[in-house]
């Protein structure tokens, strides 16, 4: 899986009809806390937007069985962020049956972060505020990018992530959504360049 050409998958996301918006995300269920042993049902599928847009090309049948970690985890620019879900043992809940839409940053948006905060964030006492994190970028049910419309949704952190839909571009909590609808079995993948933080994670 590789990125693809942002300019010309951002065109194409100008026109989509976005006629799910946040309200009938904020309708997802939010969950007030999220482990491994979680077992998460009867989460509604958001339903996919008819219509002519260009997302990320369709995986192929194979790919279309693994789920959102085994993507993550055979994709070089998610190497942090497989071993984040690691350390805060998220990794049996997201490859559970969700759905689960995961606004996943990039290693680079890893690197990006203040010197000394993964690696704090990764050590044993510090469990609690990964998991905080990590669920922040992640929104019940399955969300495509023709569903996406400007407004605030709610993680399954509880907090809300404000999405913003305008001239040709998506950002999610400030990040930029830079390649959208890689679909997993248990639900879909927006690659984002930015770690999200809730209001009270720092």
């Amino acid at each position: 899986m590789k990125n693809q050409n942002l300019p010309s998958w951002m065109k194409q996301l100008t026109g989509f009809a976005g006629v799910i918006g946040a309200s009938a995300l904020i309708g997802f269920p939010a969950w007030a806390h999220i482990t491994s042993n979680t077992s998460v049902a009867n989460a509604t599928q958001t339903q996919q937007v008819a219509g002519n847009v260009k997302t990320a090309a369709s995986p192929a049948p194979m790919a279309q069985a693994k789920d959102i970690v085994a993507i993550a985890s055979g994709d070089a620019q998610f190497k942090t962020l497989t071993k984040a879900l690691g350390a805060a043992g998220l990794v049996t809940t997201l490859q559970g049956k969700g759905p689960f839409t995961v606004f996943a940053p990039t290693d680079a948006a890893f690197a990006a972060l203040p010197k000394g905060t993964l690696d704090d964030l990764l050590k044993p006492a510090n469990k609690a505020k990964l998991t905080k994190i990590l669920t922040y970028h992640v929104v019940p049910g399955s969300v495509l990018s023709t569903s996406l419309k400007s407004g605030d949704v709610t993680s399954v952190e509880k907090s809300p992530l404000k999405v913003v839909v305008s001239g040709g571009k998506v950002t999610v909590g400030g990040a930029n959504v830079v390649k959208a609808d890689i679909k997993a079995s248990n639900g879909v993948i927006h690659v984002i360049d930015k770690v999200l933080m809730p209001p009270d994670a720092m």
